[in-house]
């Protein structure tokens, strides 16, 4: 039996608890989070026919449970405080998006899971989506040449829905819109591309508050694969796209949620049919506790995904293309942006 923790009882977790029900092999044990109301909440929600024990303080869940494994789903900025702690506890640990909120925190973290020998996962939307494995085994085989070029795109009324939360408080969330239901579709690239971002140019519009709103981000990836961004934070009619172009054709797919794909290339259907089998991130998480499956989206999605980070706002800042893995950020200061 695999035990499980979960720190921050916040909506995302239903649909992991959710999801776990469908594995006997794994039981949520434990709740932590800072506020009674919410610990009371999920309580009677989920739990309500289930024994469970809540705490307030994550050192006092570690001390008095024998957790195997911890799902953290605080504020952003907290991942790495969380994350850390949570491997020095002995447990593997299922992240929510994004695994950290600067490229240091990264790095730290993936050499402290590698020492301890402990898996960390991170919830990202697409990369346990049978889509987005049927794309990313394409793009390795060269099924349509070379990938060249992607473009995307993600609209939300993003500033409005999130009002007055802590994902507009810049010292909870580390960012606005692009760290927040962003980190989705630059997630949907980064693993797709398999690829440092080399170089990174972006813009970014606040509408006055604190943190990003709107962002413009254009990147050269080490491999040479050129791409482009736009995220929209504050737009009522929402949506997403994004299309992968390569020497011989072109991918179009959902690259928010994975919902759909549409090929475009000679001798293959528009709509391809995909036999592989679609696992959601936690369960993927629980399988690969077990040795049957490897991490969807794992440490080096998180590395990879805080030095795009790193790069949009500086660059936001600066206004001027930086290269992530050596542009000069304040270590441990997230969110460094001023933008337009």
């Amino acid at each position: 039996m695999i035990r499980i923790g979960i720190l921050g009882c916040g909506g995302i977790m239903r649909r992991h608890v959710e999801h776990l029900k469908e594995r006997p092999e794994a039981r949520v044990v434990a709740l932590c989070d800072v506020s009674e109301a919410a610990l009371q909440a999920a309580k009677e929600n989920l739990f309500a026919t289930a024994e469970i024990a809540l705490y307030r303080d994550p050192a006092k869940m570690y001390e008095a449970e024998q957790l195997d494994a911890v799902i953290v789903a605080t504020p952003h900025t907290l991942h790495f405080t969380h994350a850390m702690q949570a491997l020095e506890a002995g447990c593997h640990v299922f992240l929510e998006k994004p695994m950290v909120t600067a490229t240091d925190q990264a790095y730290e973290l993936a050499s402290k899971a590698e020492e301890l020998g402990k898996t960390i996962a991170i919830g990202y939307n697409t990369s346990s989506k049978i889509s987005f494995q049927y794309l990313r085994k394409h793009i390795r085989a060269k099924t349509f040449g070379e990938l060249e070029m992607v473009s995307g795109y993600l609209a939300q009324n993003w500033m409005k829905a999130t009002a007055g939360s802590w994902r507009q408080d810049l010292a909870l969330s580390g960012g606005g819109q692009a760290y927040d239901s962003g980190a989705h579709i630059i997630n949907s690239l980064l693993w797709s591309v398999e690829s440092e971002p080399e170089v990174v140019f972006a813009l970014t519009d606040h509408k006055e508050l604190p943190i990003d709103i709107n962002s413009v981000v254009t990147i050269r990836f080490a491999n040479k694969v050129l791409a482009n961004l736009t995220i929209s934070g504050n737009c009522a009619s929402g949506g997403q796209h994004m299309v992968f172009i390569f020497e011989n054709g072109r991918v179009e797919i959902d690259g928010w949620g994975g919902g759909w794909i549409r090929v475009q290339a000679d001798g293959f259907p528009e709509e391809p049919e995909i036999n592989i089998p679609e696992v959601y991130p936690i369960n993927n998480f629980v399988d690969a506790l077990q040795g049957k499956a490897p991490v969807a989206a794992g440490v080096k999605n998180g590395i990879n995904h805080s030095l795009m980070m790193d790069g949009i706002y500086e660059s936001a800042r600066t206004g001027m293309p930086v290269r992530p893995g050596v542009a000069a950020t304040t270590p441990g200061t997230p969110g460094i942006a001023t933008g337009a």
